[in-house]
């Protein structure tokens, strides 16, 4: 087996040809393209955004096809977007350490030939556990069996192959996060679940790995669960860390699929897609710092809210949305409040909000009409939030993203919350979380197993 170093930047020339077309899928270019053109009309439409990353099982079309195809479906609004793509397979048919990229310039399936990105190969072997092992591709099908369906969804791509041998989460999730790259590339696993059990094992076994997934607990991925579940876990630790939002599009197994019921082996298919966060236009800006300023302009002379009539704006502001409005005099603060839940037009919650921001903030007395020339508007919009696994705050701690992450904390029936914006006075973690306690009226050292902590990102302007 050759195995090439990382040391020097590696030329990518051949092509990598096909292993197991006619076996796994159809040998020959029309039969395969009608039968994934087949598979994919037949999947669930959505009309969602494209996911980031996803998981999708290898085996032969006749058994995982319709299960691939159900998340490789939810690409289709990004087929024009997406440039690149990053396959992490598994090894099933020689052991190494690490990962292994591949030698040649061109990957080819019946459908044709995909370019490889020697850009990003050689990003890959910048790091010290990835190596150049072509024997780890000559007969592997865990990426193969992939590339039809990305041929067939995406209008042109360049490839990034690499195949997974034994190496820990930590490894995986520093190298995904090494080829994260933008709305260009797209992040692919590959994995098929449990194996030779019978159908009503099989069933309960991958319910189980389905929920660890959808809660990115990558930690209780043992070996039994999925053959792909070193790429899987090193993902799960990637979408954790990036606070990336998981829904299971489709889990059977064999027995479902084809064949019988005594052995099966289980497939799943996961979207994880980056959290939505509001992007407004810059003329809707203005118009939400327009309104928060005329709303408390009257609410000094009227003691009330601002009334405004969504009907009149334009679709983002009529839209429900959750929004804090700060002020501050002098560069300190002057009072702050917000929604954390999206429940009316985001241009009637900013209005409100900046109203009880200038008067009824309990620790300010109201703002006057003299402050109010001087005092400077901020709006923060929120995404919806996301609930963060863990079981002690070193883990919660460790997946805290400083400067990017709102935090609400319930716990004892008390209820807090920061906004991004508070990182640049607490910059650590630790100080953000112990502080965020005792908002919420909890001691600093407090701990609960039974704590909720959520996370929200913030578009703020002023």
């Amino acid at each position: 087996m050759h195995i090439t170093g990382n040391n020097d930047t590696m030329e990518l020339v051949g092509v990598k040809p096909p292993a197991v077309a006619g076996s796994f899928y159809p040998g020959d270019e029309a039969t395969l393209r009608s039968t994934v053109k087949g598979l994919l009309e037949r999947a669930a439409a959505c009309d969602l955004a494209a996911p980031k990353a996803l998981i999708a099982p290898h085996a032969g079309y006749m058994y995982s096809g319709p299960v691939a195809a159900s998340v490789y479906a939810r690409l289709h609004p990004a087929r024009t977007r997406i440039e690149r793509v990053v396959v992490l397979g598994p090894s099933h048919h020689i052991p190494f350490e690490g990962v292994a990229v591949s030698s040649a310039g061109v990957f080819e399936t019946p459908l044709g030939r995909i370019p490889v990105d020697t850009e990003w190969v050689n990003r890959a072997l910048e790091l010290p556990f990835v190596h150049c092992i072509d024997a780890a591709f000559a007969p592997e099908h865990s990426l193969e069996v992939h590339l039809p369906f990305l041929q067939q969804v995406l209008e042109s791509f360049r490839l990034v192959p690499l195949v997974v041998g034994d190496a820990d989460p930590n490894q995986i999730g520093r190298l995904i996060d090494h080829l994260w790259g933008g709305d260009e590339t797209c992040i692919v696993v590959s994995s098929d679940l449990s194996h030779y059990l019978d159908y009503e094992t099989a069933q309960r076994r991958d319910v189980a790995t389905a929920a660890a997934i959808e809660a990115l607990r990558f930690e209780d991925i043992g070996y039994d669960d999925a053959c792909g579940r070193n790429g899987v876990r090193g993902l799960l630790q990637v979408a954790r860390a990036r606070g990336l939002e998981v829904e299971t599009v489709d889990l059977r197994n064999s027995g479902d699929t084809a064949g019988g019921r005594d052995r099966v082996v289980g497939y799943g298919a996961w979207a994880l897609a980056e959290p939505h966060t509001a992007v407004l236009a810059y003329a809707d800006r203005r118009t939400l710092l327009g309104i928060a300023a005329n709303s408390i302009r009257h609410g000094i002379e009227t003691d009330r809210a601002l009334e405004v009539d969504a009907g009149e704006f334009s679709e983002a502001l009529r839209a429900h949305g959750a929004s804090f409005v700060t002020l501050h005099l002098d560069g300190k603060l002057r009072g702050c409040i917000g929604s954390l839940n999206a429940y009316r037009e985001l241009v009637r919650d900013v209005a409100e909000n900046a109203y009880a921001a200038a008067l009824r903030d309990p620790r300010f007395a109201p703002l006057s009409a003299a402050e109010f020339d001087r005092v400077r508007i901020c709006i923060s919009v929120l995404s919806a939030s996301s609930p963060l696994r863990f079981g002690s705050e070193a883990e919660l701690l460790s997946q805290l993203r400083p400067g990017v992450d709102g935090l609400i904390l319930e716990a004892d029936g008390r209820r807090g919350t920061f906004l991004p914006a508070v990182w640049e006075s607490l910059p650590t973690p630790a100080e953000f979380f112990n502080q965020l306690k005792v908002k919420a009226g909890l001691p600093g050292d407090y701990w609960s197993p039974q704590m909720k902590v959520s996370r929200y990102t913030t578009e703020t302007f002023s």
